[in-house]
Parts: structure tokens; C-alpha cells; sequence
């Protein structure tokens, strides 16, 4: 079976390399005739290359230091890949239409060769500005009103989703990211799923991820949950590392946080890989909501589940999405989720939802169309 996953990845590759060497060659020889083919298949052939590298690096027998700069360059060779055959499709395109309407000016070999080198152009703009945006951390906040009696309004929760700490840059990012959320005096901090990029072993350096995580400073705790790329062989390791951090995992639990909410956190129903411990369950076998004016926060990674809550929660907390993270995601995002970004409530007798952006990047260290985050979540409470 994995020998037949590996013919069928390298098939896709294969041919995406050969499509785009053979429309750059045909694009830069009708501008300089003499270029040969093989110098344009070599070149995005080995790009391809470095991307497979990269994200199988894990099954190959590689030291770490190796397998860790593949992991960084097939990272980029994905971003990269990724727009230079879009733009190129999106060429094809325009070749076609102008035909249809046989307009001459398509037979100028001129045309061709102008067109692939816009298409050159466009990626490049495209991907530096991509990888430059995924660096900034937008703050966005909310304000939302709860039924009850119990008056939270003085409470700020901080929230960021997607981290997948171990992905390109991520450990680079921290010591910014803990300041940042430092800065809005959080009194609770919540890491809503995906903490970690599937492999523990792709943190170079967990014991200064650790002291950097230490200087989080909640007044009532730092929690998480964990998400799909949470799961796997080093999950155990995961858990450790959060213990490490003084970050409280909600593994479908909950706790009760200043006498006055209580903040519940799911496992996330699709995992890579299974958890050290446990795995989704309903919500009704570990918790009942007894104390109806008591705020119930729910920290669950992925929005596609939303809809098994009701009465029993007020406020549910998601990532996962990362509002498709680069164009044209967001339009895939939006179809596959009644929400997949911002804030949502189906009616006045469903909890409120928000969903973030996420604060990194799963592959390509890059953001295009959205914007890394950190999530304020401050209250009004009405009657109930």
C-alpha cells in the first residue's frame, strides 16, 4: 500500500514538473530560440524533489540536522510550486480564450513569451510578499454578550489557534508571539488545537520553546486542546512538553477557572495518528451543565463540529482553518464550513462561535489573502 502511494505521489509531481518545464521552455523559446529544454525540466524537476524530500523526510534514514534543512527548503518549494502552477493554468487559460475568439495577435510568438514571463513575475511577487505577511501578527477582538447572572466582563481571554510548533519558523516566532499576548494582559490564555506540526521531533530546540512559553503570564492559567496534528507516535512527548510549560491540557475535561467560568476543552475527532490518551467522546460523559448562570467556554479545534452544541455552551472557541491560509483556500474554507472564520451564532438559542485564522502555517511559510492572529475575547453579560 505505501509503495503504491509513493508511485502515485511521485506520478502527480512528476507530471505537475514536466507540465511546467515544458510551458516555461516553450514560453522563453519563443523570445530566445536557441534555449534548450533540459535546463528548464532539471531545474523545476529538482524543485519538485526538494518538496517530496521535504514531507517524507520523517520515513528516510537522514540525520535530523539533514532532515530538518529538507523540511525548511521543501517548505518553500511548496509556496513556491504551488503559484508558479497556478499562474501557469491561469496562463493556459488565457491563451485559450483569445483563440476561441480568433484574435491575432495570440499567433505573435511574442505574446507566449511576455505571458510566461508574467507568469515568472507573478510568483515571485506572490510568494516573497507571502512569506513576508505570514511573519505579521494581526490583533483582532471581540466583544460578546452572555445570558446569566454571572458578570465576567472584567475578563480578557486571549486566544491563537495553529501554532504547529516544529513547522518552518515557528520556534523563531515565539519569544514575538509571548510578548504580543503578554501585552493584552490576558487573564486567560487559550491555544485552541494544533500546538504542535504533527512530528515532536521537528522542534530543534523544545527546552528553550519551554522558558519561552514560561514567560506567559494569565492570571488564571495558560490551557490548550489539542487538534488534528496534535495526535501521532510523539503525542506522549507532546503532552510532556505542555507539563514542562505550565500549559493545562484539556483532554475532554474541564476545569473551573476563579469560581466564576469553566473553560472545557475537546479532543479533536480526527486526529493524525491517536492520542497517548483517550480519544472524542460526547460531551454529556464528562461534563453536565448544573449551574446555569456559570459561563461554559468550549476550546474545540476544528468548527466542522459545531453543531453538537446546544444549551449546554456559550461560547465555543475554534482554529483549524486558517481561513484557507493562501489564496485561493479561503474559497475551499468557505464552502466546507458553515463558519470558517470570524464570528458566528446560528440563532438565539445556539452558543456564539469564533473562529481564528490560526497564528502559523502548516507547509509554506506563507500568507496570502489572510493574516497570522492573536484573538481578545472580552464579555457583556445580559439576563437570561
Amino acid at each position: 500500500m505505501f509503495g503504491v502511494v509513493i508511485f502515485v505521489l511521485f506520478s502527480v509531481f512528476g507530471g505537475a514538473g514536466w507540465y511546467l518545464a515544458r510551458r516555461t521552455y516553450r514560453g522563453f523559446s519563443a523570445l530566445f530560440p536557441k534555449v534548450r529544454f533540459w535546463p528548464f525540466l532539471v531545474g523545476i524537476v529538482t524543485l519538485v524533489l526538494l518538496l517530496v524530500l521535504g514531507f517524507a523526510r520523517s520515513f528516510l534514514p537522514f540525520p535530523a540536522e539533514l532532515k530538518h534543512i529538507f523540511g525548511i527548503i521543501g517548505s518553500y518549494c511548496m509556496g513556491i510550486i504551488l503559484y508558479f502552477l497556478l499562474f501557469t493554468l491561469v496562463a493556459d487559460v488565457i491563451f485559450i480564450v483569445p483563440r476561441l475568439l480568433k484574435l491575432s495577435f495570440t499567433v505573435h510568438r511574442f505574446f507566449r513569451g511576455f505571458v510566461t514571463v508574467g507568469v515568472l513575475t507573478l510568483t515571485l511577487i506572490t510568494c516573497v510578499g507571502g512569506f513576508i505577511n505570514a511573519r505579521r501578527i494581526d490583533h483582532v477582538s471581540y466583544e460578546v454578550e452572555l445570558d446569566g447572572g454571572c458578570d465576567i466582563s472584567d475578563m480578557n481571554i486571549v486566544m491563537i489557534s495553529d501554532l504547529h510548533l516544529g513547522a518552518v519558523g515557528s520556534e523563531g516566532r515565539l519569544e514575538k508571539i509571548v510578548d504580543e499576548i503578554n501585552s493584552l494582559k490576558p487573564d486567560v490564555v487559550c491555544i485552541v488545537g494544533d500546538f504542535f506540526d504533527t512530528d515532536f521531533s521537528a522542534v530543534k530546540d523544545p527546552d528553550a520553546a519551554v522558558e519561552t512559553l514560561l514567560k506567559l503570564q494569565p492570571t488564571y492559567g495558560t490551557y490548550a486542546c489539542f487538534g488534528n496534528h496534535d495526535g501521532g507516535e510523539s503525542n506522549g512527548q507532546m503532552v510532556e512538553f505542555l507539563e514542562r510549560a505550565n500549559i493545562c491540557l484539556l483532554r475532554e475535561s474541564y476545569t473551573v477557572i476563579d469560581e466564576r467560568l469553566v473553560l472545557i476543552g475537546r479532543l479533536d475527532g480526527s486526529p493524525i495518528g491517536d492520542y497517548s490518551e483517550g480519544k472524542r467522546g460526547k460531551l454529556s460523559e464528562f461534563f453536565v451543565r448544573n449551574d446555569a448562570e456559570m459561563p461554559v467556554i468550549v476550546m474545540d479545534h476544528n468548527p466542522a463540529r459545531i453543531d453538537e452544541y446546544t444549551t449546554e455552551a456559550d461560547l465555543i472557541l475554534c482554529g483549524h482553518t486558517h481561513k484557507g491560509q493562501v489564496f485561493p483556500g479561503g474559497i475551499l474554507t468557505d464552502l466546507m464550513y458553515t463558519v470558517d472564520y470570524g464570528y458566528y451564532r446560528k440563532d438565539t438559542q445556539s452558543p456564539h462561535v469564533i473562529v481564528s485564522s490560526g497564528i502559523g502555517w502548516w507547509g509554506p511559510p506563507m500568507r496570502v489573502g489572510t493574516n497570522s492572529e492573536i484573538v481578545s475575547v472580552r464579555f457583556s453579560c445580559g439576563d437570561r
